[in-house]
């Protein structure tokens, strides 16, 4: 019998339900009749119950638990959020450490954050808002315990209330940005001195605007989708571990890459015909380099990188497109870089190819030249774009593809090459 299971296991389950339908069963049993109120988990969606806002309001005033662990609210109409104040308020007098507000309704300022609230919590960790939020915050903020921060879509008034709001987050560690910049501030601010963990995704194509980012404790940086935007100046990121720089296309400004040299590990999905890249700069601490092959110019990308990063341990190169058309096949001539670079000689020991695109020129020489001149490398992986099995010719000259590598001189006699198919 479920009645017969530890209270803590029963509580874990009924935190997984829409609280209205938890509250349901406390006519199962005395031993039920009470157990939602300790729930250390609130969930209201109005897609899945309907709910008004005086059933919210008094399950909140009845919750019991010390502290209210989450507060999920999420609603399809602006009306339904007509008393989103009233509930936040209760909530973070029952000592609430993590709030979540979905309110998808696509009007501009349809919901608007109730800024009078943003010095009303000493222990909110965690908030997410998402979607037709509104931020108006022209006073001060104040929540000194909040460390994960996600705004999606989430629209600010001006720049003032993104500063606010950042400035008023002292312990902020996780900052997750989805924005379209056409419905927003041009200008996006950033200065946070905790900040360790920074995701910005932008919709938005074309535009004179950008990001300029001040985080001096940043570890973890991960942009994506920026199109032909402005710029994005990052001034002070010394502590980099981890930077992922995908789908950028055009960015103006050099200073973009330049304050990553001090990252651990990169992935990059750029052209250097659209980004610049940051001369006379070395990357003295990167280990692993993930680069993707579909951008044009990439392989040039790839030397210039190969140059500059002399600890560089593992390389993988991706392909991102799954099949090649025959139709649009160029032989793109690679300049190799003219002294072997440093990392090739010393310390490269791990080389990945994901979807290899063994009918390129460019590429061939490109995994040609690794295998001759990397004198560390232990393993060398190979993946090819799939075929079917019905295309004989296909087959047969990636297998001749296979074996010229396979005949390849390594510059390392412990070098494992291995060949797969996708």
């Amino acid at each position: 019998m479920i009645s017969e299971l530890p209270e803590e296991l029963l509580l874990h389950i009924l935190s997984s339900l829409p609280t209205e339908i938890a509250i349901t069963t406390s006519v199962l049993s005395k031993r039920w009749r009470s157990l939602w109120k300790v729930l250390p988990n609130l969930n209201f969606y109005s897609g899945y119950h309907h709910t008004s806002s005086e059933n919210i309001c008094s399950s909140l005033i009845l919750h019991k638990a010390p502290v209210l662990e989450s507060l999920h609210l999420g609603f399809d109409d602006e009306s339904d959020a007509s008393d989103v104040g009233i509930w936040i308020g209760i909530a973070f007098a029952r000592h609430l450490r993590k709030l979540v507000l979905s309110f998808p309704c696509y009007d501009e300022d349809s919901v608007r954050f109730p800024s009078a609230l943003c010095c009303c919590s000493n222990t909110l960790e965690s908030l997410k808002l998402k979607f037709s939020i509104f931020l108006d915050l022209t006073s001060g903020v104040c929540f000194n315990s909040l460390r994960e921060l996600h705004l999606y879509y989430t629209l600010f008034k001006d720049e003032e209330s993104v500063s606010n709001l950042l400035c008023g987050c002292p312990r902020l560690e996780d900052l997750v940005l989805h924005r379209i910049r056409n419905n927003d501030v041009e200008t996006l601010t950033i200065a946070v001195p905790s900040l360790q963990r920074l995701t910005i995704e932008d919709d938005h194509y074309g535009g004179d605007g950008g990001y300029v980012i001040n985080a001096p404790s940043l570890k973890y940086f991960n942009i994506d989708g920026f199109n032909r935007i402005g710029f994005c100046l990052i001034q002070n990121a010394p502590e980099l571990v981890d930077a992922i720089i995908t789908n950028v296309f055009d960015i103006t400004n050099e200073k973009m890459l330049e304050p990553l040299t001090s990252a651990k590990r990169l992935s990059l999905d750029l052209s250097p015909l659209k980004v610049k890249y940051p001369t006379r700069k070395i990357f003295y601490r990167l280990l692993s380099l993930e680069l993707h092959t579909n951008k044009e110019e990439w392989c040039n990308l790839l030397s210039l990188m190969l140059n500059s990063s002399p600890k560089l341990q593992i390389l993988k190169l991706i392909d991102s497109k799954w099949y090649i058309n025959k139709d649009n096949l160029v032989d793109r001539k690679w300049n190799q870089p003219k002294c072997v670079p440093e990392c090739l000689l010393f310390h490269l020991e791990t080389f990945e190819w994901t979807r290899y695109g063994w009918q390129l020129e460019d590429e061939k020489e490109v995994a040609t030249y690794i295998l001759k001149n990397a004198r560390r490398l232990k393993k060398a992986t190979l993946s090819t774009k799939s075929i079917k099995p019905n295309e004989l010719e296909k087959l047969e000259k990636r297998r001749e593809m296979l074996n010229e590598l396979a005949n390849v001189v390594r510059a390392s006699d412990s070098c494992h090459l291995v060949c797969e198919a996708d």
